[in-house]
């Protein structure tokens, strides 16, 4: 399974903190995944399509437990698709209507899009909203490749709802208009890691967080390799400099007529080519420091850019 399957699997599996959870958790998925049909006055019937069988089973559950609904499953397999989706019909009935409006989804004037206060008043209704809107239409990536989470939603108004809900428990997220949909998206891997602790996917949280560790030590890793490369790579290119330096004034006056410093730091530098500065004054005797070293070597690399032409 992916690491998106098994966070809905978990999610699906949290049990309601008090009776208005369930309430709400079914509010959103009813929201996400639900049509509403109308036939006559005040006659509806509601449709619940849903590709995983873990919330085909909690929205049947929920519809017949928090509200006494009839329901009707059908399992529908695609002939495009291997995998099958779940159709749950709630046919018109009393109580369907009451059962709207206590969730939200009617209101005095008809359809509402937004979310209504009343259903995330408390914080765990708050949680079990968010946790019905992942389970309607949440996607989280692997968090082994890069950190992405979005939910989709239909109306800007769910979609800023959403947000404004994240937002009040400090989990920070964007809304994108794609194609005839809104996204609510978070890209970052510790925000992610609160929205799925605050939703009620604990094991999942702690595998996301095992993950950011992973990354953020072998980023660390890469950083500190790839500066002592390019360190490495400068030492090369100046050592380099350095010896032909050397070259040109030996070339011109001799060895034997330079001062006896600057005949040291030329046999130190030719016989010990990848040393670093310091590491040249350790080999010296006696022993200088790496101001020393760096001094005597720039005399000779002036030395050598006067007899240039």
């Amino acid at each position: 399974m992916s690491f998106n399957s098994d966070v809905k699997e978990e999610l699906a599996r949290v049990e309601p903190t008090c009776t208005h959870c369930e309430r709400a958790l079914l509010a959103a998925l009813i929201r996400i995944e639900g049509t509403l049909f109308i036939s006559g006055q005040e006659r509806y019937r509601l449709e619940v399509v849903t590709d995983a069988p873990s919330v085909a089973r909690l929205s049947w559950k929920l519809l017949h437990e928090a509200y006494n609904l009839k329901t009707e499953l059908t399992t529908r397999r695609s002939v495009l698709h291997k995998t099958p989706n779940y159709l749950i019909n709630v046919p018109a009935q009393d109580g369907l209507v009451e059962a709207l409006r206590d969730m939200g989804i009617l209101g005095v004037s008809g359809l509402q899009f937004g979310v209504a206060e009343s259903l995330v008043a408390k914080q765990c209704c708050a949680s079990a909203y968010l946790r019905g809107a992942f389970l309607g239409s949440g996607f989280v990536s692997d968090p082994r490749g890069d950190f992405h989470f979005e939910i989709t939603v239909e109306s800007h108004e769910m979609a800023d709802d959403l947000v404004r809900i994240m937002e009040s428990k400090g989990i920070r997220a964007r809304v994108m208009p794609r194609r005839s949909s809104f996204v609510v998206y978070i890209k970052s891997g510790e925000a992610i890691l609160e929205f799925l602790a605050f939703a009620g996917a604990h094991q999942s949280a702690l595998i996301l967080e095992n993950a950011r560790v992973v990354k953020s030590v072998r980023n660390e890793v890469n950083r500190q390799t790839n500066a002592e490369m390019a360190n490495q790579k400068k030492a090369v290119t100046a050592s380099i400099d350095q010896i032909y330096a050397m070259r040109t004034v030996i070339e011109t006056y001799g060895v034997e007529k330079l001062p006896p410093a600057l005949q040291e730091i030329v046999r130190l530098r030719v016989a010990y080519p990848d040393a670093t500065l310091k590491e040249l004054g350790e080999r010296a005797d006696p022993p200088l420091s790496k101001s020393a070293v760096y001094h005597r070597i720039r005399r000779i690399e002036q030395m050598a850019r006067e007899l240039r032409p």
